[in-house]
């Protein structure tokens, strides 16, 4: 099955929300300095430069984001790059882990998308960390089934996720989507290639495997 109309209540999202935000900052609060010194699945930014975009919203006001956007020359991407390294270097670990713990029940929510992105902004920046790490965590199924609902075409597009002539099968769940040759994996790592991540050997299986592998440093 793919992208179904199935909506959670936002009540749940939002409750789903929390719990990631608290989960996520006590595994922050637990790495070593090499951890948050170590590369994320974000193309050029280690743990810590992830940890310190994932609270952004919640920091800064939009008079701070306005004048932000602007001295980027009204470009977001480079807003997010130069922020996440200012804030990454500006606070300690431990309150990048306690930006995160401290706003669980914050309800900002990125510019397009609604609550659902908001989950989907912490549940792919947490995987960007912790399968980039290996630490094996597992994102309960009710939070991977909310974003798997969202994914479709327009969501492949945004995040540049190039699936095509491949078809995602989940191995955890019953989830999948697209058409073409088989690439199987667990559901959140289907979910990280739908965002437009590349993921370490061994996550993936299928002929297109290969296709989707971070790039060797």
């Amino acid at each position: 099955m793919g992208n179904t109309t199935h909506r959670t209540p936002a009540a749940d999202v939002k409750a789903a929300i929390a719990a990631e935000r608290r989960e996520l900052a006590a595994v922050l609060d637990g790495l070593s300095p090499e951890q948050w010194n170590a590369p994320s699945l974000c193309a050029g930014w280690r743990v810590r430069e992830v940890a310190a975009h994932m609270t952004t919203g919640f920091r800064y006001s939009l008079a701070r984001t306005v004048r932000e956007l602007i001295r980027a020359r009204g470009s977001l991407h480079r807003m997010t790059d130069h922020c996440a390294r200012a804030d990454a270097a500006a606070h300690s670990t431990r309150e990048l882990a306690a930006f995160l713990g401290d706003h669980a029940e914050h309800p900002w929510k990125p510019p397009v998308g609604g609550i659902e992105a908001a989950l989907g902004h912490d549940v792919v920046h947490g995987l960007d960390i912790t399968v980039a790490l290996g630490l094996g965590r597992r994102v309960p199924e009710d939070r991977v089934r909310i974003l798997l609902n969202t994914v479709d075409a327009r969501t492949l597009k945004f995040f540049g996720a190039d699936v095509d002539g491949v078809e995602l099968r989940a191995t955890d769940l019953d989830w999948s989507f697209g058409t073409g040759t088989p690439l199987s994996g667990a559901a959140q790592d289907l979910l990280l290639l739908a965002f437009g991540r590349r993921l370490p050997p061994g996550h993936l299986h299928g002929e297109p495997a290969d296709r989707f592998l971070t790039p060797k440093v």
